[in-house]
């Protein structure tokens, strides 16, 4: 196997049974390997789409926190020199201590969601690490056309995923 990038019609992508010989089944395979890039990169957004689908199902807290003041914090403070009492009305970080326990938001949200989403996020990740390892195998053929399908492939992956991103 050559260690230097090529431009023959003839090569061998993944699998004995995916062997490249003539310019038609290279421009075939350019394409296969463009649309295998395409897919990699929605599989990105789906992978951030799903991470905040999961991250908006997390529910608030039912009861609201209130506080209660502290009337015992409203002693005078003696100032060192001028006898000023500037800290007199202001509250102690104890006073502003919550009244009721807070409640957990990321236990509230129900079990079998949860797996649900971890389970499909996992699903997607290993489908992208795999097709990812691919597609870095299909660049190690050292062919310049599957190389260029590549390239072209992530740019028009990106293009079309990443505004996605906005309307999500």
């Amino acid at each position: 196997m050559n260690m230097h990038f090529e431009g023959s019609t003839s090569v061998t992508l993944l699998f004995d049974f995916w062997k490249v010989h003539g310019p038609a089944g290279m421009v075939l395979s350019v394409f296969v390997v463009l649309l295998l890039t395409v897919f990699y990169e929605l599989l990105k957004v789906w992978k951030i789409t799903l991470e905040k689908q999961k991250q908006s199902h997390i529910t608030h807290p039912s009861n609201p926190v209130s506080f209660t003041p502290d009337h015992s914090c409203f002693a005078p403070v003696k100032s060192c020199q001028d006898g000023n009492s500037a800290l007199a009305s202001s509250r102690s970080e104890i006073s502003l201590a919550p009244t009721e326990n807070m409640v957990d938001t990321a236990g509230s949200t129900s079990t079998s969601k949860s797996w649900l989403f971890h389970s499909l996020q996992t699903a997607v990740h290993m489908l992208q690490v795999t097709l990812g390892y691919m597609l870095m195998l299909c660049v190690m053929s050292y062919n310049v056309w599957i190389f260029l399908g590549v390239i072209l492939g992530s740019v028009l992956g990106y293009f079309l995923a990443f505004p996605l991103l906005k309307r999500i």
